[in-house]
């Protein structure tokens, strides 16, 4: 099995938001398993974290953009494909400004960094999206269809066609994600200049230069346009020559821009939260479909993860332990349900009932056959849930969780005495207003004993 991995040693990076014309500072910094990629506004109030998940897209106008409460980070994709490409799992960005800064236009700068620092192999296995029958997203408008099939490896087949003289039809493919440093990670954004001439009456592009986008032309640009594009730039050396490239510039592969696509596709993506195994194929890709296509991902990982039977060594001490648990919920004797808690992240639990033959409900449910009832299997599940909700709260002590609903509730397999329940949650929504909407199922053996929709809220003890 492949183990996770972090960078390390720190890595700085400085530079303009292409969009913002901000001026950041960025770090990246080793992060313990399990951890994720994280963005940290080091520059806000409290300094909040904003996980790089589908969850928290805020906008994908020109790029891809995250925003958690009232932070944002924008045009995260490049190195978001970079860290992917190195096949990292963990790591926290640290950033003092609202966006990432845009180097050279690709995602060059930032694999170089990221190899030449070296990695750090963890204790913990790697945990894969491993795509097992075709999913498929089309839009009709644009012309856009992705497609994930079972594969090996993480490959991903790109097609652009924008009716280009210039750019033609292009392909890119990258066979292995292995590969991304070498054959994709130096292709830069680009566009058209009619886009560009639109981002500049927007007062977007600010961190822009001719250097860090291609820029495709098609037409003659005529003598005030390219007095616009000469201030915009503040360079008076600006000029179009017969290439179709603004000031000539030389291409750094024949198709740099599809494989530019294919970068963002693998940025994008990223947001679904974990490494994927499987094969892309993607004709003319953009920001707001690949991150439409990475939630029909993530739900489709959620549904996947759902069915698994969680891998527990019970020969290793618990996370939690009934006592430790007793430090977090209000419940006790008898109604304290739950017994472990293995394993707790950001948006998931797993949680372990032993169930007795001296449990007190068996002696009426029923005589002579005993087997534990669904509403309390529900209650013990509903308790690791709130062991979950309450470890995102400082003090859990002071706070209740209420369950408000609970839908699609189904018992498969009766559990009985001596049988061991393993439950796994996972957070269908984030956590909002301290509302908390949970998807949780149990299972005996390598069977799904029962399995439900839980809605609750956290409330103030009085």
């Amino acid at each position: 099995m492949f183990k996770q991995k972090t960078i390390k040693n720190p890595i700085n990076f400085s530079g303009k938001g292409i969009h913002t014309g901000a001026f950041t500072n960025m770090i990246l910094i080793p992060a313990k398993e399990n951890t994720g990629i994280k963005f940290i506004r080091t520059d806000l109030d409290g300094k909040p974290e904003i996980k790089a998940d589908i969850d928290n897209l805020f906008s994908t106008e020109r790029s891809t953009s995250l925003k958690k409460n009232n932070a944002e980070v924008h045009t995260v994709e490049h190195i978001l494909a970079a860290i992917t490409g190195a096949c990292i799992d963990n790591i926290i960005i640290e950033i003092d400004n609202i966006e990432v800064p845009i180097l050279d236009g690709s995602a060059k700068q930032f694999s170089e960094k990221i190899e030449n620092i070296g990695y750090t192999i963890q204790d913990a296995e790697k945990n894969y999206f491993e795509i097992r029958k075709t999913i498929t997203f089309t839009d009709e408008k644009t012309g856009t269809s992705l497609i994930a099939s079972p594969c090996e490896n993480y490959e991903i087949n790109i097609e652009i066609n924008y009716n280009s003289e210039t750019l033609g039809v292009q392909n890119a493919y990258l066979d292995n994600i292995l590969d991304f440093k070498k054959d994709i990670a130096s292709s830069r954004t680009f566009c058209f200049l009619h886009e560009l001439e639109e981002l500049i009456d927007k007062n977007l592009v600010k961190g822009g230069n001719i250097n860090n986008a291609i820029v495709v032309v098609e037409n003659e640009i005529n003598k005030n346009k390219l007095t616009k594009l000469k201030q915009a730039f503040n360079n008076p050396k600006i000029q179009v020559n017969k290439n179709g490239y603004l000031n000539n510039l030389i291409l750094r592969h024949d198709n740099e821009p599809a494989r530019h696509k294919l970068l963002d596709v693998i940025g994008d993506l990223s947001l679904v939260g974990r490494p994927i195994k499987g094969k892309i194929t993607a004709i003319k890709p953009g920001h707001k479909n690949n991150t439409k296509f990475a939630k029909i991902l993530k739900q489709a990982m959620i549904e996947q993860i759902n069915k698994t039977v969680p891998k527990i060594d019970f020969d290793k001490a618990p996370l939690y332990n009934k006592e430790k648990i007793k430090t977090i919920l209000p419940h006790r004797e008898p109604f304290l349900f739950i017994d472990e808690i293995r394993d707790i992240g950001e948006d998931y639990i797993i949680g372990v009932k032993f169930v007795k033959s001296e449990e007190e409900y068996f002696k009426g449910h029923f005589p002579g056959e005993p087997v534990m009832p669904g509403v309390l299997q529900l209650e013990t599940m509903a308790q690791a849930g709130g062991v979950l909700i309450l470890s995102t709260v400082q003090n859990p002590e002071d706070y209740l969780t209420f369950f408000m609903k609970i839908d699609n509730a189904k018992f498969k397999q009766k559990v009985l005495p001596g049988d061991t329940i393993i439950f796994r949650l996972h957070l269908i929504s984030p956590i909002r207003r301290g509302i908390c909407h949970m998807r949780g199922t149990g299972f005996v053996g390598d069977k799904i004993v029962v399995e439900a929709d839980l809605l609750a809220k956290i409330s103030p003890k009085k």
